[in-house]
């Protein structure tokens, strides 16, 4: 083999382990940051895997807020009309957070299967819904078309 050939084969052998050692280290730091989501029912069946951030949607059930008086804490359930997950948060709630209403979660589920929640988000007008949370609901319910007034009333403030 003469130098010139050896020298470009090293050349082209060094840049490909480059790019796969980049697109190696791209893909793991992805992996880490990455929010699956999930509804009730599938945290309920087990699909939601346990003491990894992800995301729960789902509607606020009525009369499950519970609020601690000392602290910020705060319990409620969140249901898709098949399965409900207990969500436990600490902090403020969102301004627009109240019951019968669509909710996204994110945090981890603990060994007793309640959600501890790190940020909740709730919808932004009457007539939104986030759509993973209607994607789970219309899901739920047979690929129907799905809205909350159908399932719920919900008091207008």
């Amino acid at each position: 083999m003469n130098p010139k050939r050896k020298q470009r084969l090293t050349l082209v052998l060094f840049i490909a382990f480059g790019v796969s050692a980049a697109v190696g280290l791209a893909l793991y730091g992805m992996s880490q940051n990455i929010n699956l989501f999930f509804n009730p029912s599938q945290v309920e069946q087990g699909e939601a895997p346990m003491e990894q951030v992800i995301r729960i949607g789902g509607l606020v059930v009525e009369g499950s807020v519970n609020r601690d008086k000392t602290s910020l804490d705060v319990q409620f359930d969140i249901t898709d009309f098949k399965s409900t997950v207990t969500v436990a948060f600490s902090g403020i709630l969102p301004d627009l957070f109240r019951e019968g209403q669509g909710i996204v979660t994110t945090g981890k589920l603990d060994q007793f299967g309640v959600f501890r929640a790190d940020e909740v988000l709730a919808k932004h007008d009457e007539n939104y819904m986030p759509p993973e949370v209607q994607r789970a609901l219309d899901k739920a319910h047979g690929g129907q078309d799905v809205t909350v007034s159908e399932q719920q009333p919900t008091a207008k403030y």
